[in-house]
């Protein structure tokens, strides 16, 4: 029988969890990254990054490591430098950077008459040409800007938060940042010290978050078993009320969803300077006329640069949409990872959550290599996983909370029910015992639920 080989695209924090996941198992690949080495956006020299110099983690380092490799770090929240150098230092104690090919692009994945997919790239040495009996999709969500078009024309400089770097680039000027998400956040504290001023502009409320409760990092706490969704909300709402106050008070709309229902900032300074007049929170944007943007509410400002902190869109560019089930936002997919098709496609990395950490990211991954190692050890088991995807109705990735039906949202999971759900289908892999009815508290909500929310299965 001819070895099973593959391929994993990326080789950020996503793609060395598939590496290694694979590796344990015994299963061959060949790994591709675009740029010099491993470590994907954390890599600031990585001409996709998106990182910029003061980015730190907003989840805590303990929270967020390998488990099999905590980081030498002492640091709560990491800094860029330090997460670079941790993922490097993973690859080589695993031997993983001598199995990817780097400043080597996929181009794209063709399927083979014998079911496999050939792959083309474009290296160092010239187009490379393999064929691959499966391929695994690590490229990142992070790295395609999702820049909003307005009414009217801006003369003066537009940039997406993808493009900044530095504080000093927005020196002596006036600047506006479009949204307020963690980076626009990020972004705003940065700017106050260089800027001649700062606004932001947006569309709805936000839920704050401080990196420290009680003297220690927010996320380390409640780790044990997790609350019912409405009695997190409930309880967590009205901690961050007496620790961070209403930020209503700082010029910010009373948020039209409950707490987690969204991504939280992690970051309270911005309040801080909000509240010592260093910047204003604006209107969403109407329109543009030259150097002045008119907002919603009618009131207008002056600016140098407008900076859109608007996020990222999904890329998979090498593949067509179809072969990755793409429905709406985003690819529609069993435990964000398999193309109900089995195709030889799996998806790494297509999950947002708070708290869900790289050892999230990298059971989700065991997951992968487990139905690899099954289809060539144990063909039964694989057999029986995927009539299971394809007879019963999916696991709920929401933990009881009715996400926002926002793009940036449709592939949003909790951290909770999708670790359970994929330890879940990795045992069925993994032993005889395959389940034949759903665990307990793991059910698909309704198709007019999920198309009304914009939630990813």
């Amino acid at each position: 029988m001819t070895e099973q080989r593959y391929a994993i695209i990326g080789a950020g924090p996503s793609g060395l969890s598939a590496a290694r996941a694979l590796q344990k198992q015994g299963v061959s690949f060949d790994g591709y990254e675009a740029s010099r080495g491993v470590g994907g956006l954390w890599d600031i020299q990585n001409p996709r990054s998106t990182v910029y110099e003061s980015a730190h983690l907003i989840s805590s380092r303990t929270t967020t490591e390998f488990r099999e490799f905590p980081m030498r770090s002492t640091a709560d929240y990491p800094g860029h430098r330090e997460l670079i150098a941790y993922f490097r230092e993973f690859a080589d104690r695993f031997g993983l950077t001598g199995l990817f090919r780097f400043e080597t692009r996929v181009t794209s994945l063709a399927r083979t008459d014998d079911g496999g997919w050939m792959l083309h790239a474009e290296g160092p040495h010239g187009s490379v040409e393999q064929r691959y009996d499966g391929v695994i999709l690590a490229n990142g969500t992070l790295a395609e800007p999702n820049v909003p078009t307005f009414r009217g024309e801006f003369t003066g400089e537009v940039l997406h938060t993808s493009a900044y770097k530095t504080a000093t680039q927005l020196t002596g000027k006036r600047v506006l940042i479009v949204g307020a998400g963690n980076s626009g956040c990020d972004i705003a504290v940065d700017a106050v010290h260089h800027a001649a001023s700062v606004d932001m502009s947006v569309r709805r409320g936000y839920y704050f978050v401080p990196r420290y409760l009680f003297g220690k990092p927010s996320d380390t706490l409640n780790q044990g078993r997790p609350l019912p969704a409405r009695i997190k909300q409930f309880v967590d709402t009205r901690v961050l009320r007496a620790f961070t106050g209403d930020p209503v008070r700082f010029g910010f709309p009373q948020p039209d969803y409950r707490l987690y229902e969204s991504h939280p900032i992690v970051n309270t300074l911005i309040l801080n300077h909000l509240g010592q007049g260093d910047l204003r929170i604006r209107a969403d944007i109407d329109r543009f006329d030259g150097r002045t943007v008119h907002f919603r509410d009618g009131s207008s400002g002056e600016y140098d640069v407008v900076l859109m902190a608007t996020g990222y869109t999904l890329d998979y560019p090498f593949v067509a949409r179809e072969e990755l089930n793409w429905t709406g936002w985003s690819p529609k997919l069993y435990l964000n990872v398999f193309p109900p098709a089995f195709n030889g496609l799996f998806v790494m990395g297509m999950i947002e959550a708070s708290g869900i950490g790289w050892q999230g990211r990298y059971e989700q991954a065991e997951l992968v290599a487990a139905y690899l190692s099954a289809l060539d050890h144990h063909p039964d088991r694989a057999a029986a996983f995927r009539a299971r995807v394809a007879a019963e109705p999916w696991p709920d990735l929401t933990g009881g909370y009715r996400y926002l039906g926002l793009e940036r949202m449709s592939y949003y999971v909790n951290k909770d029910a999708y670790r359970r759900a994929v330890r879940a289908a990795t045992e069925t892999l993994t032993t005889d015992a395959v389940a034949t009815t759903p665990r307990r508290g793991i059910r698909r909500p309704s198709l007019a639920r999920r198309r009304a929310k914009g939630v990813a299965a």
